[in-house]
């Protein structure tokens, strides 16, 4: 993706934000070299901060999700049983946007329809290999109701409705009549490792760099020295 198109993609994010009064907290409007300042705090360490993929395949209003982490721990602090063991995101897909299929490994999450338009999910147990079945039914809880859905099924949910995925629950979603704002609330988000997606795609998206980032993204963090360099130029 185009560095131009990230800025344009967080510009109207932050608008959308606005729209529902959601308010971000104060590491979200660092320019990048104020962040590259902070290179030893949490914010970095936890991949705090605004997220756009479009999955390495380069069409992001087909396949793609914008999502900001507003918190997070360590994996390492739900073995311990200690210290911050959960995240919180925002995100926002657009209509008939697909993010694509896939499961977590350890992940517990609730996807919330916060408002916007209805949110569609696409549902599927896993195997006795962890991967799609396309045969047995499974059950997941919505709304604190155990629902039990044949593969395939398509969830609806509307604004204040949420669902709760297990690890192992494979899953899409889109907007469907509009875009969406989608909160998740889960255990200790890794997106580097806890991603298993049906198809051989990238998490993070490839930058070019055709102009200069309005915000950086979690995938920029590894390269902050970088961006700390061209704030001194």
């Amino acid at each position: 993706m185009r560095r131009s198109e990230i800025n344009a993609i967080l510009k109207d994010a932050q608008a959308f934000f606005d729209k529902f009064s959601i308010k971000l907290p104060p590491f979200a409007h660092l320019a990048p070299h104020e962040l590259a300042a902070i290179a030893g705090s949490d914010v970095i360490a936890n991949n705090l901060g605004w997220d756009v993929t479009d999955y390495g395949l380069g069409t992001f209003d087909e396949m793609g999700l914008f999502l900001f982490t507003a918190r997070n721990g360590k994996p390492e602090n739900l073995a311990a049983g200690k210290g911050i063991t959960y995240a919180e995101k925002i995100m926002i897909s657009r209509q008939d946007q697909i993010s694509p299929m896939h499961r977590h490994y350890f992940k517990t999450e609730d996807i919330i329809n916060r408002g916007g338009a209805k949110l569609v999910l696409e549902l599927y147990g896993p195997d006795a290999d962890g991967f799609v079945d396309r045969e047995a039914s499974f059950t997941v809880p919505m709304d604190g109701v155990e629902r039990t859905f044949t593969p395939g099924t398509r969830v609806s949910l509307e604004p204040g409705e949420s669902i709760t995925l297990v690890p192992g629950i494979w899953h899409a979603f889109w907007g469907e009549g509009g875009d969406v704002l989608i909160g998740e609330v889960s255990t200790v988000n890794d997106d580097n490792k806890d991603n298993w997606f049906a198809e051989p795609i990238a998490r993070f998206a490839e930058v070019e760099e055709d102009v200069a980032a309005w915000r950086l993204l979690v995938s920029d963090y590894p390269n902050l020295s970088k961006f700390a360099a061209s704030a001194a130029e």
